[in-house]
């Protein structure tokens, strides 16, 4: 009876042996799942943050020459506001002077209401 309890304890033994590697293998298995899952998510981002940056960099470059161009057609219609008023100065710079001189030469005094 002792041998037969003897090798019932070996056969649980065996078994309990047997099914802690197949855990271990288990652990082990998932474990590298898990680490080729993280490799795969961070390819994933990494592809999909080029994709954005290049749509991002398309969108920039689209609209950025946009700008120049408003950028350019203001300074032009500040140019040409610039030259007709130095125009119109220069038409009136004569009347200007003249005006001034007159009111310098011919004085008309007055009295002052406070006086």
């Amino acid at each position: 009876m002792s041998a037969q309890n003897s090798a019932g304890i070996q056969t649980l033994l065996e078994a309990e042996r047997k099914a802690h590697d197949i855990v271990q293998n288990a652990r082990t298995f998932r474990t590298q799942r898990l680490k080729s899952a993280k490799a795969d998510a961070a390819s994933e981002i990494e592809a999909y943050k080029k994709q954005k940056e290049a749509e991002f960099q398309k969108f920039e470059a689209d609209h950025s020459g946009s700008s120049t161009k408003d950028e350019e057609e203001a300074n032009e219609s500040v140019k040409s506001e610039l030259e007709h008023i130095k125009k119109q100065a220069a038409e009136g710079e004569a009347q200007v002077i003249d005006r001034l001189l007159e009111a310098v030469s011919t004085p008309t005094p007055k009295l002052h209401i406070n006086a």
